[in-house]
């Protein structure tokens, strides 16, 4: 199974694997929540919309500084 979007092209987004994963999972606990709230979503699992959003610029993240 080929699963969209590509590592690759997310990973253009994020400056790391683990920033790129933190903001995806905070994306889809406010889909699940508007969702809970009655708000329809567009079909498919919460994690997958938020990472089609991100690859397609819709959610945006700031890289976090280092420390």
């Amino acid at each position: 199974m080929i699963n969209h979007p590509s590592l690759d092209e997310l990973m253009k987004k994020a400056d790391s694997r683990y920033s790129l994963v933190v903001a995806a999972a905070k994306r889809a606990r406010m889909l699940t929540e508007k969702e809970n709230a009655g708000i329809p979503l567009a079909p498919g699992k919460p994690v997958s919309i938020a990472l089609q959003e991100i690859a397609e610029d819709k959610v945006r993240f700031r890289p976090q500084p280092k420390a």
